[in-house]
């Protein structure tokens, strides 16, 4: 019974809490009293009945306690969550030896790009990658040491001092292989707005060799634009298309040699893991001011495709083509590259690749321009093949052979003359064979 009456009381408590009070009300009158009778006997309790009741009491209490309703939704908090900010860091170090069979007494081995050191071992690129990302602003940074940069840098514009400006040339930015800002636009599917230092589009081919199926470049690499410096607008029409238009100051220049700006338009069409095509024009007056040649435009044409035909086999077609109307007349160019990989076995692949480039040098009873590429050869051509194996994820290890062919001497043998006048090596072949053993190991 002791139970029951506690349970009971914690009913009535319940309801006299539960019990909404409202403090305008008048209490109700008290009822009048009753007139004295005899007090009634109260009634014996049925303590299993009134147990029940009390049951029946408490799950009434405890579906009142349930909401009806779910409760209506927060409005949205007009403080909105912090914007997180990212920072990747990666990089790279490239390094080889290699023997060039003609043996050179200057121990370079000519228009290679950049493996171009006989008989020492040298690194060939050191870089560090860093990539800050702040909600649709990106800032991306690669600084770099070695071979390489000492190499393409070797056309940047010279410009000397002032009493207001420093001079600019190779020394002063062949440390900075990239350096850009970019923000992505909320418009349609994001339209990205980027400025600074990039690498080229032009081809497939870029500096980084893990990226590469062989360890040199083609001579359609080496004789194109490696990197330029502007500005740039891309947009995804589609999950596949997407196009580009950028303006840079030219050719290899982060400070040009003329006021000239160049446009370039690339569109760009991706099927994952089967094709990747791309179309470009790049134009623009790439003389240097007051070049015997003028200001003439010059305009280049470049396309590839990347089919991958199966998960082994991938094949690379790249063509280029240009023109430019100097006061010597027309010089020209055209060019083309294969590519094949076939992947051996998980961690063994073999790449071949051939090229052929030919150059027109525009003269007249005036003149002759100057090359724009190979130095007076009218053609060059290449083959390689190259035994890539990654004992790691993030190793490479390569041994290469390649025969190169001018139709003019561009490389050296033997003792190596110079010019008296410019001190400058003079080219005595026609061809050149190397062996080259790399190693990349990147983060």
């Amino acid at each position: 019974m002791k139970g029951v009456t506690r349970r009971l009381t914690h009913v009535v408590w319940v309801v006299a809490l539960s019990a909404p009070a409202y403090a305008d009300e008048p209490s109700p009158p008290a009822p009048p009293p009753a007139e004295s009778s005899p007090p009634a006997t109260a009634p014996e309790l049925d303590s299993k009945a009134l147990e029940a009741r009390i049951a029946e009491l408490e799950k009434q209490l405890a579906a009142l306690a349930k909401p009806t309703a779910s409760p209506p939704a927060p409005s949205e908090s007009p403080v909105k969550a912090a914007t997180k900010a990212s920072l990747t860091i990666g990089g790279y170090v490239e390094a080889f030896w290699q023997w060039n069979f003609n043996n050179p007494s200057n121990f370079i081995t000519n228009y290679r790009g950049f493996d171009n050191r006989h008989n020492i071992f040298t690194i060939d690129n050191a870089a560090i990658d860093l990539l800050g990302t702040y909600g649709p602003v990106t800032t991306h940074f690669v600084y770099q040491i070695g071979n390489t940069p000492d190499t393409y840098y070797l056309s940047e514009p010279v410009w000397r001092a002032a009493s207001g400006a420093g001079p600019s040339g190779p020394a002063l930015w062949e440390n900075i292989q990239q350096a850009n800002i970019a923000y992505v636009a909320p418009l349609g599917r994001g339209l990205t707005l980027d400025t600074g230092v990039f690498l080229s589009p032009i081809g497939p081919e870029g500096i980084q060799i893990k990226d590469q199926w062989n360890w040199s470049r083609s001579d359609l690499f080496f004789g194109l634009p490696f990197y330029h410096t502007g500005a740039r607008a891309t947009y995804p029409v589609t999950d596949r298309l997407t196009l580009s238009a950028q303006l840079y100051n030219g050719w290899n220049s982060v400070v040009d040699s003329n006021i000239e700006l160049s446009p370039a338009f690339v569109a760009t069409y991706t099927i994952p893991n089967k094709l990747t095509y791309q179309a470009l024009y790049f134009g623009g007056v790439e003389r240097p001011a007051g070049a015997p040649e003028g200001a003439p435009w010059r305009h280049l044409f470049d396309t590839y495709a990347i089919v991958t035909v199966t998960p082994e086999l991938s094949f690379i077609a790249h063509a280029d083509a240009g023109f430019e109307n100097n006061r010597f007349g027309t010089s020209g160019w055209i060019a083309s590259a294969a590519y094949a990989r076939y992947q051996l076995a998980s961690w063994l692949y073999l790449a071949a690749r051939g090229d052929y480039f030919h150059e027109t040098i525009a003269s007249n009873s005036s003149g002759s321009a100057s090359p724009i590429f190979w130095g007076g050869s009218r053609w060059i051509s290449e083959g390689t093949l190259t035994l890539d194996a990654r004992p790691a994820e993030t190793l490479s290890v390569r041994l290469e052979y390649r025969h190169d062919q001018a139709q003019a001497p561009l490389f050296f043998e033997g003792t190596v003359a110079t010019d008296p006048s410019t001190g400058d090596f003079l080219p005595n072949a026609k061809h050149q064979d190397t062996i080259t053993v790399g190693a990349v190991a990147w983060f």
